[in-house]
């Protein structure tokens, strides 16, 4: 499976240090970290929607001279709600710099939705990166997804006029059903999760701050918050994922040391689809490009 349209997508995402992405057809960005707005330049006054994963400083370091060069009515940033990190910073970013205060800072709630398009959501789920209680979370991936409407199966194969027919008495919404496909997964940062949540992604971006799991000490809280490499691509492997852009990696490593693993790791768990770096140190440009 693949994007039927790939997304052109500019990102950068080195762990400790900086990580956004800019969706370029959603007018979107995940995270802001520091250098976001140099490396975008004129491209980021395209940017309506600004979603944060959550308030770690290379994540949302680049927020205030972002907002200071694009504030303006229709630009809404949205953040975990029990994270206070984002109102406190909202305040002093209204106060250091009076004319942003245009801007909307949005709270949201795991199983919020950000409507972008009458058939297009951003769905907030909760990750395990920072350690909340169940009713409050501080940390959140985000899932872009489309939304369609398909016959209910009792009406499948009914000839077109009685459809019609169907549809002028009832209502479209009395004989379809509700189909969503996630266009986009962003996992923000987040230990590896295999519940199934990734199922069928056109794209996945998922951090991958360790090659190996056996980096990951069970008795580090700083490093069970976060994923390794060969969790991340066996979890793909089982999620018949499009393509997986694979970032945040840390920078003990070198490029060849990252290229190298996963030419290992595809070929243990024979990965067919197409995989993408983002490389420590780099801005990945137009990342799918050849996908």
């Amino acid at each position: 499976m693949s994007p039927t349209k790939p997304l052109t997508i500019t990102g950068y995402s080195t762990a400790l240090f900086s990580t956004w992405y800019f969706i370029d057809e959603l007018a979107c960005l995940f995270d802001c970290g520091d250098g976001m707005s140099a490396g975008l330049l004129q491209k980021s006054r395209k940017i309506r929607h600004v979603f944060i994963s959550h308030a770690d400083r290379d994540h949302l370091a680049g927020l205030l001279q972002f907002n200071q060069l694009n504030a303006r009515p229709e630009l809404s940033i949205h953040f975990p709600r029990h994270c206070g990190s984002f109102p406190a910073l909202a305040a002093f970013s209204g106060k250091f710099d009076p004319q942003v205060t245009g801007t909307k800072w949005l709270p949201l709630d795991p199983g919020d939705e950000v409507q972008l398009r009458a058939d297009l959501v951003v769905r907030a789920v909760a990750n395990r990166h920072i350690e909340s209680v169940p009713s409050r979370s501080k940390s959140l991936s985000y899932f872009v997804e489309a939304i369609s409407r398909k016959l209910k199966p009792e009406h499948l194969g009914k000839p077109g006029d009685v459809i019609a027919a169907l549809r002028s008495q009832k209502g479209e919404r009395a004989i379809t059903e509700e189909h969503r496909r996630i266009k986009l997964a962003f996992s923000g940062d987040t230990p590896i999760e295999t519940d199934g949540r990734y199922d069928d992604a056109e794209v996945l971006i998922h951090e991958s701050t360790f090659l190996s799991s056996d980096e990951i000490a069970a008795d580090d809280p700083c490093l069970i918050r976060h994923s390794a490499l060969d969790q991340v691509m066996e979890m793909a492997s089982n999620s018949r994922i499009g393509t997986l852009i694979l970032g945040h990696f840390s920078t003990r490593y070198h490029d060849h040391q990252i290229l190298e693993a996963i030419d290992r790791l595809r070929e243990r768990y024979k990965i067919e689809f197409p995989i993408k770096v983002v490389l420590p140190g780099q801005i990945g440009r137009d990342v799918l490009a050849d996908a």
